[in-house]
């Protein structure tokens, strides 16, 4: 297996882990799309609610992705490199907590892979790791709020986009890739590794520091002083 790529967080604040290759590899049930070690990301409030807001819309309906504390939140580049690759013009959809709204959203599942990349990962930016060589991806990005293009040189920590709940999302999140390829037909995917992290376990006090690793399934992330420096 090849070196992981090591990675800043790529936002400040908390964030919930959830897809992660720590638990299980493909860490999205599937191996297409340079997706094999990808990660995602929920943000959270102080509470480590994803929204404040619980209505009639929770239960039976779609809710407006503004409801959702993730979205618009600022996302930062985690690597050191270059901007190789970058799409806007995608829509922000409806975001779906509901059993009865994800239904038909799960039926068209397979549509959307059909259609390609945009339609998966919607809004998105990939960045060329000027230490490995490999190919970082940011997508789901808000739309029309990207601040860099291709053949822009940007540093681990700047903005690059907002969160967002464009493409293949059922509510604002970041979703999180290193791949071999820019070409998402043959793309593989490359292990990663995160620096500089606090990691909290919802519902228990307890939290730790971790110098280099792979967030679980259901932690709950921020990163340290040090990370943002």
């Amino acid at each position: 297996m090849a070196q992981p790529v090591v990675l800043t967080l790529p936002f400040t604040g908390r964030w919930l882990v959830q897809n992660s290759p720590a638990r299980r590899v493909p860490s999205h049930g599937v191996d297409v799309l340079g997706q094999r070690f990808a990660i995602d990301f929920v943000g959270v409030d102080e509470r480590g609610r994803t929204s404040p807001v619980r209505d009639w819309r929770t239960v039976l309906a779609a809710e407006p992705p503004e409801r959702f504390v993730g979205f618009g939140r600022p996302l930062l580049a985690p690597v050191d490199g270059v901007v190789v690759a970058a799409h806007d013009g995608e829509t922000d959809h409806a975001a779906r907590r509901s059993p009865l709204a994800l239904i038909p959203y799960a039926v068209g599942q397979a549509g959307r892979l059909r259609q390609g990349a945009a339609a998966v990962a919607g809004n998105y930016v990939v960045i060329r790791d000027d230490v490995s060589g490999m190919f970082v991806a940011l997508a789901h990005l808000r739309s029309g709020s990207q601040l860099v293009r291709v053949g822009d040189r940007v540093r681990s920590g700047a903005v690059v986009a907002q969160c967002g709940n464009s493409g293949n999302s059922t509510q604002p999140h970041v979703h999180l890739q290193v791949m071999d390829s820019t070409d998402l037909t043959v793309a593989r995917g490359v292990p990663i590794e995160f620096k500089r992290y606090r990691a909290h376990h919802r519902g228990r006090r307890d939290q730790r520091d971790v110098a280099a690793g792979v967030p679980g399934e259901g932690v709950i992330v921020e990163p340290t002083v040090a990370a943002t420096g």
